[in-house]
């Protein structure tokens, strides 16, 4: 005889949340998460007790830091979860892997034992957050041992200002990384004119749309990064096409920090990038900078 009512919903979890239950998930470094309640979205920075509580700090996209209380009422992928301490265990994983690499991410011998340089006058500057955050990635050991700072632009429409304001010296130099900078651009056009400005300026750049597809789409099980058409936002359509959440800033954080957990180290960027950037590193480090202060 047919049951016309179905199965006994109380055979199963009926209680549960659409989501699923929360899951515990240590608040290791780096992990993107986001809180229920405000909708922050940001990756953790650090865990701390303050007040007699613990403390989790997510950063945002655009480098701001919020401290939230450690447990639930997160999410990770859309998933609850509820942020735990990370344990000894894990701290000590992470701090063998890192003791047993030899070298750094970008192929440079690992320097131990010495303490960061203190910043020097130069700078490098780069367009935007995703630049900053990937020449941190593969570069970051090597240029604090030679104490060079790198400062994010909003653009570079107003780049010759900007160098002025600066005013380099041959013991104060500048190196810039230009998004896009192809023949017959409006880049082109603007790194021409800023080169004019001191010749202790270096602009060198890359040829790609973006900094993302300075990462090999191999990393992302690609053959090659997808065409987005004209009129469309580049990274939106990125993200549409490999099937990501796509419709908000906050997809475009996410997608990003997806796509740098996939760099591993130098081998993992296309050799236009890496040329530049190495360029760059020596042209403001040269022996005469070694006097400068910040």
């Amino acid at each position: 005889m047919k049951d016309r009512y179905g199965t006994d919903v109380l055979s199963t979890d009926w209680r549960a949340p659409r989501r699923g239950r929360a899951q515990d998930t240590e608040a290791v470094t780096g992990l993107v998460v986001e809180d229920v309640d405000t909708g922050w979205v940001g990756a953790v920075v650090r865990v701390e007790k303050a007040g007699g509580m613990q403390v989790v700090h997510l950063e945002d996209r655009r480098g701001r830091t919020k401290g939230f209380s450690l447990g639930p009422g997160f999410l990770v992928d859309g998933r609850p979860v509820v942020l735990t301490a990370p344990t000894a265990e894990r701290r000590a994983q992470v701090a063998a892997a890192q003791k047993a690499a030899s070298r750094t991410a970008s192929g440079s011998v690992r320097v131990t034992g010495q303490a960061a340089r203190v910043a020097s006058g130069s700078r490098i500057w780069v367009e935007g957050r995703h630049d900053a955050e990937l020449v941190e990635k593969v570069w970051g050991d090597d240029l604090r041992v030679e104490g060079v700072v790198v400062e994010m632009l909003d653009g570079v429409d107003d780049l010759s200002a900007l160098i002025r304001q600066f005013a380099p010296t041959p013991g104060r130099r500048l190196g810039v990384l230009v998004d896009h900078l192809v023949p017959g651009t409006k880049e082109s056009r603007i790194v021409a004119e800023a080169e004019r400005v001191s010749p202790h300026v270096r602009i060198l750049g890359h040829p790609y749309v973006d900094v993302w597809q300075s990462v090999k789409p191999a990393r992302l099980g690609l053959q090659a990064w997808p065409v987005i058409e004209r009129g469309r936002s580049w990274k939106h359509g990125i993200l549409a096409e490999l099937g990501w959440p796509h419709e908000t800033q906050a997809d475009v954080g996410l997608g990003w920090k997806k796509i740098l957990s996939t760099v591993r180290s130098y081998s993992d960027l296309e050799p236009t990038l890496l040329a530049s950037v190495e360029e760059l590193i020596d042209f403001v480090t040269v022996p005469s900078d070694r006097g400068g202060s910040a």
